[in-house]
Protein backbone atom coordinates (compact mmCIF):
# COMPACT_ATOMS: atom_id res chain seq x y z
CA UNK A 1 0.00 0.00 0.00
CA UNK A 2 0.91 3.64 -0.71
CA UNK A 3 2.43 5.40 2.80
CA UNK A 4 0.44 7.35 4.36
CA UNK A 5 2.05 10.75 3.69
CA UNK A 6 2.12 10.02 -0.20
CA UNK A 7 1.78 14.11 -0.86
CA UNK A 8 2.43 16.72 1.28
CA UNK A 9 -0.45 19.14 2.12
CA UNK A 10 -1.12 21.74 0.84
CA UNK A 11 -0.34 25.47 3.11
CA UNK A 12 -3.34 26.86 4.60
CA UNK A 13 -3.30 29.76 2.69
CA UNK A 14 -3.48 27.89 -0.45
CA UNK A 15 -6.14 25.34 0.19
CA UNK A 16 -9.68 26.91 -0.81
CA UNK A 17 -8.08 28.54 -3.97
CA UNK A 18 -6.58 24.72 -4.84
CA UNK A 19 -10.05 23.36 -4.58
CA UNK A 20 -11.98 26.17 -6.24
CA UNK A 21 -11.97 24.53 -9.35
CA UNK A 22 -14.03 21.52 -7.98
CA UNK A 23 -15.99 22.90 -5.19
CA UNK A 24 -17.41 25.65 -8.57
CA UNK A 25 -18.10 22.83 -10.33
CA UNK A 26 -20.26 21.07 -8.22
CA UNK A 27 -21.83 23.87 -7.15
CA UNK A 28 -22.97 24.15 -10.99
CA UNK A 29 -23.58 20.76 -11.05
CA UNK A 30 -25.91 19.88 -8.38
CA UNK A 31 -27.25 23.61 -9.25
CA UNK A 32 -28.53 21.74 -12.89
CA UNK A 33 -29.98 19.32 -10.88
CA UNK A 34 -32.22 21.56 -8.27
CA UNK A 35 -33.41 23.43 -11.38
CA UNK A 36 -34.24 20.03 -13.29
CA UNK A 37 -35.91 19.31 -9.97
CA UNK A 38 -37.80 22.24 -9.70
CA UNK A 39 -39.30 22.14 -13.93
CA UNK A 40 -40.14 18.56 -13.47
CA UNK A 41 -41.79 18.40 -9.77
CA UNK A 42 -44.12 21.82 -11.34
CA UNK A 43 -45.32 19.88 -14.42
CA UNK A 44 -46.46 17.07 -12.05
CA UNK A 45 -47.80 19.56 -9.98
CA UNK A 46 -45.67 18.91 -7.07
CA UNK A 47 -43.02 20.70 -4.94
CA UNK A 48 -39.79 20.19 -5.25
CA UNK A 49 -38.87 21.82 -1.79
CA UNK A 50 -41.78 19.14 0.04
CA UNK A 51 -39.75 16.53 -2.11
CA UNK A 52 -36.12 17.28 -0.80
CA UNK A 53 -37.03 18.07 2.88
CA UNK A 54 -40.44 16.40 3.94
CA UNK A 55 -40.44 12.65 2.87
CA UNK A 56 -39.24 9.40 3.44
CA UNK A 57 -36.53 9.74 5.78
CA UNK A 58 -36.43 13.55 5.83
CA UNK A 59 -39.63 13.12 7.59
CA UNK A 60 -38.14 10.93 10.44
CA UNK A 61 -35.15 13.25 11.30
CA UNK A 62 -37.40 16.06 11.22
CA UNK A 63 -39.88 13.96 13.94
CA UNK A 64 -36.48 13.30 16.31
CA UNK A 65 -35.44 16.78 16.25
CA UNK A 66 -38.90 17.67 17.39
CA UNK A 67 -40.08 15.17 19.53
CA UNK A 68 -37.02 13.22 20.29
CA UNK A 69 -36.48 9.31 20.43
CA UNK A 70 -39.92 7.58 21.21
CA UNK A 71 -42.10 7.72 17.97
CA UNK A 72 -42.47 4.41 16.47
CA UNK A 73 -45.19 2.92 13.85
CA UNK A 74 -46.61 -0.16 14.32
CA UNK A 75 -47.87 -1.58 10.44
CA UNK A 76 -50.30 -4.49 10.16
CA UNK A 77 -47.87 -7.30 9.55
CA UNK A 78 -46.49 -6.44 12.82
CA UNK A 79 -43.52 -4.72 11.97
CA UNK A 80 -42.44 -1.56 14.29
CA UNK A 81 -40.62 1.26 12.38
CA UNK A 82 -38.91 3.12 15.47
CA UNK A 83 -37.30 6.58 15.49
CA UNK A 84 -34.71 4.96 17.20
CA UNK A 85 -33.29 3.63 14.03
CA UNK A 86 -31.94 7.26 13.22
CA UNK A 87 -28.94 8.26 14.61
CA UNK A 88 -29.07 11.73 16.40
CA UNK A 89 -26.04 14.02 14.99
CA UNK A 90 -28.73 15.61 12.04
CA UNK A 91 -31.36 16.05 13.90
CA UNK A 92 -29.63 17.86 16.44
CA UNK A 93 -28.19 19.87 14.05
CA UNK A 94 -31.65 20.56 12.36
CA UNK A 95 -32.52 21.35 16.39
CA UNK A 96 -29.46 23.62 16.63
CA UNK A 97 -30.52 25.86 13.46
CA UNK A 98 -33.93 26.01 14.43
CA UNK A 99 -33.28 27.47 18.13
CA UNK A 100 -30.63 29.98 16.06
CA UNK A 101 -33.35 30.94 13.32
CA UNK A 102 -36.70 31.03 12.43
CA UNK A 103 -36.07 28.32 9.95
CA UNK A 104 -38.27 25.04 10.64
CA UNK A 105 -36.29 21.61 11.64
CA UNK A 106 -36.99 20.90 7.59
CA UNK A 107 -35.26 24.16 6.70
CA UNK A 108 -32.62 23.36 8.97
CA UNK A 109 -32.47 19.79 7.38
CA UNK A 110 -32.14 21.23 4.31
CA UNK A 111 -29.84 24.01 4.77
CA UNK A 112 -27.23 21.37 6.81
CA UNK A 113 -27.65 18.80 4.09
CA UNK A 114 -26.86 22.01 1.29
CA UNK A 115 -23.62 22.79 3.74
CA UNK A 116 -22.27 19.52 4.20
CA UNK A 117 -22.85 18.38 0.34
CA UNK A 118 -19.98 21.37 -0.14
CA UNK A 119 -17.95 19.81 2.88
CA UNK A 120 -18.35 16.46 1.67
CA UNK A 121 -16.79 17.61 -2.37
CA UNK A 122 -14.16 19.34 -0.86
CA UNK A 123 -13.09 16.72 1.49
CA UNK A 124 -13.26 14.24 -1.37
CA UNK A 125 -11.41 16.61 -3.55
CA UNK A 126 -8.19 16.97 -0.46
CA UNK A 127 -8.41 12.88 -0.11
CA UNK A 128 -8.22 12.75 -4.23
CA UNK A 129 -5.67 15.68 -4.25
CA UNK A 130 -3.43 14.45 -1.54
CA UNK A 131 -2.97 10.79 -3.51
CA UNK A 132 -3.23 11.34 -7.11
CA UNK A 133 -2.87 15.21 -8.04
CA UNK A 134 -5.14 18.29 -8.23
CA UNK A 135 -6.98 17.17 -11.54
CA UNK A 136 -7.52 13.74 -10.37
CA UNK A 137 -9.26 15.55 -7.17
CA UNK A 138 -11.43 18.10 -9.53
CA UNK A 139 -12.63 15.15 -11.59
CA UNK A 140 -13.52 12.86 -8.43
CA UNK A 141 -15.78 15.57 -6.86
CA UNK A 142 -17.54 16.33 -10.67
CA UNK A 143 -18.08 12.36 -10.70
CA UNK A 144 -19.47 12.03 -7.59
CA UNK A 145 -22.15 14.96 -8.36
CA UNK A 146 -23.15 13.73 -11.50
CA UNK A 147 -23.87 10.18 -10.15
CA UNK A 148 -27.31 9.17 -10.59
CA UNK A 149 -28.55 9.33 -7.02
CA UNK A 150 -26.86 12.96 -6.71
CA UNK A 151 -29.95 14.53 -5.83
CA UNK A 152 -29.74 12.94 -2.58
CA UNK A 153 -26.67 15.24 -1.65
CA UNK A 154 -29.03 18.21 -1.21
CA UNK A 155 -32.21 16.19 0.57
CA UNK A 156 -32.57 16.47 4.22
CA UNK A 157 -30.98 13.35 4.56
CA UNK A 158 -28.10 12.41 6.30
CA UNK A 159 -25.66 10.61 3.68
CA UNK A 160 -24.10 14.20 2.58
CA UNK A 161 -23.18 15.12 6.27
CA UNK A 162 -21.88 11.57 7.09
CA UNK A 163 -19.18 11.57 3.45
CA UNK A 164 -18.46 15.13 4.57
CA UNK A 165 -17.04 13.70 8.02
CA UNK A 166 -15.58 10.70 6.48
CA UNK A 167 -14.03 12.22 3.93
CA UNK A 168 -12.13 14.81 5.91
CA UNK A 169 -11.47 11.97 8.48
CA UNK A 170 -9.79 9.53 5.41
CA UNK A 171 -7.58 12.74 4.62
CA UNK A 172 -6.81 13.16 8.85
CA UNK A 173 -5.19 9.74 8.49
CA UNK A 174 -3.73 10.03 5.48
CA UNK A 175 -1.73 13.48 6.30
CA UNK A 176 -0.89 12.01 9.90
CA UNK A 177 -3.82 13.98 12.04
CA UNK A 178 -4.61 11.47 14.02
CA UNK A 179 -6.55 13.48 17.16
CA UNK A 180 -9.01 15.11 14.73
CA UNK A 181 -9.18 11.71 12.50
CA UNK A 182 -10.46 10.23 15.82
CA UNK A 183 -13.55 13.38 15.86
CA UNK A 184 -14.25 13.43 12.70
CA UNK A 185 -14.87 9.41 12.77
CA UNK A 186 -16.96 9.90 16.41
CA UNK A 187 -19.22 12.30 14.69
CA UNK A 188 -19.47 9.96 11.45
CA UNK A 189 -20.64 7.47 13.97
CA UNK A 190 -23.67 9.46 15.42
CA UNK A 191 -24.74 10.38 11.96
CA UNK A 192 -25.29 6.61 10.36
CA UNK A 193 -24.83 3.39 11.23
CA UNK A 194 -22.11 3.01 8.48
CA UNK A 195 -20.02 5.45 10.66
CA UNK A 196 -18.44 1.93 11.58
CA UNK A 197 -16.49 2.12 8.06
CA UNK A 198 -14.59 5.50 9.61
CA UNK A 199 -13.99 3.47 12.66
CA UNK A 200 -12.23 0.89 10.80
CA UNK A 201 -10.11 2.77 8.79
CA UNK A 202 -8.87 4.22 11.48
CA UNK A 203 -7.87 1.55 13.72
CA UNK A 204 -6.46 -0.30 10.68
CA UNK A 205 -4.17 2.23 9.37
CA UNK A 206 -3.00 3.01 13.02
CA UNK A 207 -2.19 -0.08 13.53
CA UNK A 208 -0.06 -0.34 10.22
CA UNK A 209 1.69 2.83 11.21
CA UNK A 210 2.66 1.32 14.37
CA UNK A 211 3.43 -2.54 12.71
CA UNK A 212 5.53 -0.45 9.89
CA UNK A 213 6.92 1.82 12.76
CA UNK A 214 8.45 -1.12 14.47
CA UNK A 215 9.70 -2.41 11.48
CA UNK A 216 11.38 0.44 10.71
CA UNK A 217 12.94 0.58 14.21
CA UNK A 218 12.45 3.14 16.98
CA UNK A 219 15.57 5.36 15.78
CA UNK A 220 13.16 6.60 12.17
CA UNK A 221 10.13 6.80 14.33
CA UNK A 222 8.08 9.31 15.88
CA UNK A 223 8.35 10.58 19.14
CA UNK A 224 5.94 9.14 22.04
CA UNK A 225 3.72 12.66 21.28
CA UNK A 226 2.95 11.82 18.15
CA UNK A 227 1.97 7.79 18.94
CA UNK A 228 0.31 8.89 22.22
CA UNK A 229 -2.02 11.40 19.69
CA UNK A 230 -2.21 8.29 17.50
CA UNK A 231 -3.82 6.12 20.53
CA UNK A 232 -5.73 8.88 21.41
CA UNK A 233 -7.69 9.42 17.88
CA UNK A 234 -7.61 5.99 17.35
CA UNK A 235 -9.30 5.70 21.09
CA UNK A 236 -12.36 8.49 20.67
CA UNK A 237 -12.83 6.86 16.76
CA UNK A 238 -15.42 4.26 17.69
CA UNK A 239 -16.90 6.41 20.89
CA UNK A 240 -19.89 8.01 18.88
CA UNK A 241 -20.90 4.41 17.11
CA UNK A 242 -20.72 2.82 20.52
CA UNK A 243 -22.30 5.54 22.26
CA UNK A 244 -25.81 5.27 20.49
CA UNK A 245 -25.70 1.70 19.80
CA UNK A 246 -25.09 1.27 23.71
CA UNK A 247 -27.72 3.89 24.59
CA UNK A 248 -30.73 2.57 22.33
CA UNK A 249 -30.09 -0.89 23.84
CA UNK A 250 -30.46 1.19 27.24
CA UNK A 251 -33.21 2.47 26.05
CA UNK A 252 -35.12 -0.69 24.97
CA UNK A 253 -34.30 -2.84 27.47
CA UNK A 254 -32.53 -5.50 25.48
CA UNK A 255 -28.94 -4.78 26.12
CA UNK A 256 -25.81 -4.44 23.80
CA UNK A 257 -28.22 -5.56 20.93
CA UNK A 258 -31.06 -3.67 21.10
CA UNK A 259 -30.18 -1.53 18.37
CA UNK A 260 -30.30 -4.84 15.96
CA UNK A 261 -33.98 -5.29 17.35
CA UNK A 262 -34.83 -1.65 16.00
CA UNK A 263 -33.01 -2.27 12.57
CA UNK A 264 -35.02 -5.60 12.27
CA UNK A 265 -38.43 -4.00 13.11
CA UNK A 266 -37.64 -2.56 9.71
CA UNK A 267 -36.08 -5.52 8.46
CA UNK A 268 -32.92 -4.43 7.76
CA UNK A 269 -30.21 -6.77 9.16
CA UNK A 270 -26.58 -8.30 7.76
CA UNK A 271 -27.32 -11.62 5.76
CA UNK A 272 -24.06 -11.59 3.68
CA UNK A 273 -26.09 -10.10 0.55
CA UNK A 274 -28.90 -13.71 0.37
CA UNK A 275 -31.96 -11.44 0.26
CA UNK A 276 -30.39 -8.98 -2.44
CA UNK A 277 -29.33 -11.92 -4.73
CA UNK A 278 -32.85 -13.23 -4.06
CA UNK A 279 -34.24 -10.44 -5.24
CA UNK A 280 -31.68 -10.24 -8.01
CA UNK A 281 -32.80 -13.74 -9.03
CA UNK A 282 -36.16 -12.90 -9.01
CA UNK A 283 -36.57 -10.57 -11.83
CA UNK A 284 -35.67 -13.43 -14.40
CA UNK A 285 -38.80 -14.51 -13.64
CA UNK A 286 -40.56 -12.77 -16.64
CA UNK A 287 -38.58 -10.78 -19.81
CA UNK A 288 -39.25 -7.04 -18.80
CA UNK A 289 -38.13 -7.69 -15.24
CA UNK A 290 -35.29 -9.62 -16.75
CA UNK A 291 -34.16 -6.67 -17.72
CA UNK A 292 -33.50 -4.66 -14.71
CA UNK A 293 -32.35 -8.04 -13.05
CA UNK A 294 -29.27 -7.86 -15.89
CA UNK A 295 -28.58 -3.99 -14.85
CA UNK A 296 -28.52 -4.97 -11.36
CA UNK A 297 -25.67 -7.70 -11.79
CA UNK A 298 -23.89 -5.41 -14.71
CA UNK A 299 -24.17 -2.64 -11.31
CA UNK A 300 -22.73 -4.62 -8.84
CA UNK A 301 -19.82 -5.95 -10.90
CA UNK A 302 -18.90 -2.39 -12.24
CA UNK A 303 -18.55 -1.42 -7.78
CA UNK A 304 -16.62 -4.87 -7.92
CA UNK A 305 -14.60 -4.23 -10.54
CA UNK A 306 -13.88 -0.49 -9.25
CA UNK A 307 -12.77 -1.81 -5.62
CA UNK A 308 -10.47 -4.66 -7.10
CA UNK A 309 -9.32 -1.33 -9.73
CA UNK A 310 -8.72 0.37 -6.31
CA UNK A 311 -6.27 -2.50 -5.16
CA UNK A 312 -4.97 -2.66 -8.34
CA UNK A 313 -3.59 1.14 -8.22
CA UNK A 314 -2.54 0.79 -4.39
CA UNK A 315 -4.75 3.37 -2.63
CA UNK A 316 -3.95 4.20 0.64
CA UNK A 317 -4.80 1.45 3.29
CA UNK A 318 -7.17 3.54 4.93
CA UNK A 319 -9.59 3.81 1.83
CA UNK A 320 -9.72 0.70 1.23
CA UNK A 321 -10.92 -0.36 4.16
CA UNK A 322 -13.44 2.40 4.52
CA UNK A 323 -14.79 1.62 0.90
CA UNK A 324 -14.49 -2.23 1.49
CA UNK A 325 -16.81 -1.69 4.68
CA UNK A 326 -19.28 0.78 3.56
CA UNK A 327 -19.84 -1.43 0.24
CA UNK A 328 -20.59 -4.47 1.74
CA UNK A 329 -22.66 -3.02 4.30
CA UNK A 330 -25.09 -1.75 1.14
CA UNK A 331 -24.93 -5.29 -0.15
CA UNK A 332 -24.92 -7.36 2.26
CA UNK A 333 -27.92 -5.90 4.06
CA UNK A 334 -31.63 -6.86 3.93
CA UNK A 335 -32.63 -3.21 3.93
CA UNK A 336 -34.76 -1.60 0.94
CA UNK A 337 -33.43 -2.78 -2.37
CA UNK A 338 -34.29 0.27 -3.87
CA UNK A 339 -31.98 2.28 -1.74
CA UNK A 340 -29.11 0.76 -2.28
CA UNK A 341 -27.47 2.85 -4.95
CA UNK A 342 -28.11 5.89 -1.92
CA UNK A 343 -26.22 3.70 0.43
CA UNK A 344 -23.46 3.34 -1.75
CA UNK A 345 -22.87 7.25 -2.26
CA UNK A 346 -20.46 7.64 0.74
CA UNK A 347 -18.10 5.11 -0.94
CA UNK A 348 -16.66 8.04 -3.13
CA UNK A 349 -13.06 6.02 -3.25
CA UNK A 350 -14.68 3.59 -6.16
CA UNK A 351 -14.44 6.95 -7.98
CA UNK A 352 -11.08 7.21 -7.92
CA UNK A 353 -9.81 4.86 -10.36
CA UNK A 354 -12.70 6.69 -13.25
CA UNK A 355 -11.26 9.85 -11.87
CA UNK A 356 -7.53 9.14 -12.64
CA UNK A 357 -8.92 8.05 -16.23
CA UNK A 358 -10.50 10.99 -17.13
CA UNK A 359 -8.31 13.56 -15.82
CA UNK A 360 -5.59 11.33 -18.31
CA UNK A 361 -8.18 13.16 -21.29
CA UNK A 362 -7.51 16.01 -22.71
CA UNK A 363 -9.78 18.95 -20.88
CA UNK A 364 -11.86 19.75 -23.57
CA UNK A 365 -13.17 15.85 -23.82
CA UNK A 366 -13.22 15.46 -20.48
CA UNK A 367 -15.32 18.27 -19.70
CA UNK A 368 -17.84 17.17 -22.56
CA UNK A 369 -17.85 13.87 -20.59
CA UNK A 370 -18.83 15.50 -17.73
CA UNK A 371 -21.59 17.84 -19.12
CA UNK A 372 -23.44 14.91 -20.60
CA UNK A 373 -23.34 12.86 -17.77
CA UNK A 374 -24.64 15.99 -15.62
CA UNK A 375 -27.68 16.37 -17.62
CA UNK A 376 -28.77 12.91 -17.55
CA UNK A 377 -28.03 12.90 -13.97
CA UNK A 378 -30.49 15.99 -13.43
CA UNK A 379 -33.44 14.71 -15.50
CA UNK A 380 -33.08 11.13 -14.14
CA UNK A 381 -32.59 12.99 -10.50
CA UNK A 382 -36.10 14.34 -11.31
CA UNK A 383 -37.52 11.68 -12.45
CA UNK A 384 -36.51 9.15 -9.61
CA UNK A 385 -37.54 11.72 -6.52
CA UNK A 386 -40.86 12.22 -8.29
CA UNK A 387 -41.57 8.50 -7.97
CA UNK A 388 -43.90 6.95 -5.53
CA UNK A 389 -40.96 5.19 -3.59
CA UNK A 390 -38.37 6.48 -1.11
CA UNK A 391 -34.66 6.65 -2.55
Amino acid sequence: MTDLETRAAPSRAGVLRRAAPALLGYAAVRGLGLIALALWSAARDKSAYTLLTARWDALWYTRVAELGYGYEVRLANGDVHSNLAFFPLLPWLERLVAAVSPLSYADGGFLVSLVASVAAAWGIFAVADHVYGRRAGVCAVLLWAVLPVGIVQSMAYSESLFTALAAWSLYAVLTGRWVPAGTLALLAGLTRPVGMAVVAAVWVAGIASFVRERRAGDADGPGPRTRARRVLGMLMAPLGTAGYVLWVGHRTGKGPLGYLDVQAGWRNGFDGGYAFARFVAEKFTSFPSALAGAGLIAGVASVVWLYVVGVRQRQPLALLVYTGVVTALALCASSYFGSKPRLLMPAFPLLLPLALALARLRLRRSAVVIGLVAVASAGYGAFWLNGSGPP
